[in-house]
């Protein structure tokens, strides 16, 4: 009760920035579904009466991160002046309060530009968590008694998949060799995928390129953004697979650009190149479609990935009770922050469905390399099967960006969720009166 009841530990500031990046200009990001994104986010510090601060982000495209922002601006009140302690030793109890304000739940609840918000002012507490720990986001979760991790969880709408004792006990369950699994992580670090290789608005000369640069980095997973045009499609996967063989793994993405029967129907013309999944086939929020879609591609051993857009937990829980998953995908900046990423990654647990995080997007490698390391370590017990997106993008803009070696991230030594940037990353992209914008004249067009 000393830490909670000490004025130095009060929140005495919450600040959030628009930073954009005009990733638009060299068709970075781009897919059937989002053809010129500019990676952004919502930038949030908190900062104590004793100076230590936070740093929490949420993922956007460019427009529209003004409006995250907002709802950010709308959800102050909610944590200035409050002792971080408190909060820390009551988590799932400060997320619902969070999460269920009782006017502006209405403009969610629980999804969309809210949520989003949500996560980013959650995550700045988890950095700063880690921070007065001194310790990284996931050695802190591994440190953990399980009883304190499965009080950070709000298990509202879940608990007749998973309950608070059931998840105490699967993390106990492999706790005796949780030591041996964090040495080999220290050591050889966690598997990668790319997904740089396979942007839709990428040349083919610059696909072939970038398959042979990644395959001398020990690069096995490859990923192609698929669902424009059909032809272009064959075109792309068929130079994906003759440039990184049949003994390397292809995954495809759609974006959610399809309806359902479309999406079954495009996937087995493109089955002969033994795709292992088919990610975001349909709208992400059609649980059943993606089982019917599951239930299809079956046959042909090509599983469905999703998640990466999926709204909050009670969706994650139907995709994964309706078989409408086979991969997992949670992102960082999406739903409710750590406290409720942790919630699916229990349930996946439970209903035997492997955890590949989606990344790539700004600060979310940095991320959720934490989350996919603790699951390691604390409660799936193993890597098979399971890979973390990697993308070559903005790494830069951040101080302690990730470290791949060998195709693998390596585990973070530096305090925190790895998530501050740059002073000079938002002096220069802040929008719209960073240097890069005020140059460029707030515009993503190229300047002749």
């Amino acid at each position: 009760m000393e830490k909670q009841n000490d004025e130095t530990f009060k929140i005495v500031s919450l600040t959030s920035e628009d930073i954009r990046w005009p990733t638009s200009l060299q068709g970075d990001g781009s897919d059937a579904m989002h053809t010129d994104p500019d990676y952004s986010c919502v930038y949030v510090t908190l900062k104590l009466k004793n100076g230590t601060k936070g740093h929490g982000l949420t993922f956007t495209l460019g427009r529209g991160t003004e409006v995250v922002k907002s709802a950010v601006e709308a959800m102050k009140h909610l944590v200035i002046d409050r002792n971080c302690w408190e909060i820390f030793h009551n988590f799932g109890v400060f997320w619902r309060a969070l999460t269920s304000e009782s006017q502006l739940r209405w403009i969610g609840p629980e999804k969309g530009v809210t949520h989003l918000a949500v996560a980013a002012i959650i995550n700045a507490l988890w950095d700063l968590w880690a921070r007065l720990e001194g310790k990284p986001v996931w050695q802190l979760l591994v440190d953990m008694e399980p009883e304190v991790l499965v009080s950070t969880i709000d298990f509202r709408y879940i608990s007749d998949v998973i309950t608070p004792e059931e998840a105490i006990n699967l993390l106990k369950q492999n706790s005796a060799t949780k030591t041996e699994r964090q040495n080999d992580l220290l050591k050889n670090g966690y598997p990668a995928y790319t997904t740089q290789v396979g942007w839709m608005g990428y040349s083919d000369e610059k696909i072939k390129g970038l398959c042979k640069d990644y395959l001398l980095k020990a690069y096995t997973s490859f990923k192609l953004k698929v669902g424009r045009d059909f032809e272009s499609d064959v075109r792309r996967c068929k130079i994906v697979r003759e440039s990184i063989g049949w003994e390397n793994q292809l995954m495809i993405d759609a974006n959610q650009i399809w309806d359902v029967n479309q999406a079954i129907e495009w996937v087995i013309r493109l089955a002969e190149y033994k795709p292992l999944w088919i990610e975001e086939p349909t709208s992400p929020d059609d649980i059943l479609g993606h089982a019917a879609i599951s239930k299809a591609l079956e046959p042909f051993n090509i599983g469905v990935a999703t998640g990466e857009m999926c709204a909050n937990r009670i969706m994650f829980k139907q995709f994964l009770q309706s078989g409408a998953m086979q991969f997992c995908q949670i992102d960082s900046a999406r739903i409710g922050g750590i406290n409720e990423i942790l919630s699916v990654y229990l349930m996946a647990k439970k209903l035997n469905v492997k955890v590949c995080p989606h990344a790539g997007g700004v600060g979310l490698c940095e991320m959720v390399q934490h989350l996919q390391m603790w699951d390691y370590v604390s409660l799936s017990a193993t890597k098979s099967g399971r890979m973390i997106e990697y993308v070559d993008q903005q790494h830069d803009q951040f101080e302690y960006p990730v470290e791949i070696k060998n195709a693998c991230y390596m585990p973070p030594r530096h305090p925190g969720y790895s998530t501050e940037l740059k002073q000079s990353a938002i002096n220069e992209y802040k929008f719209p009166n960073g240097s890069w914008w005020v140059a460029n004249a707030g515009t993503t067009k190229p300047v002749a």
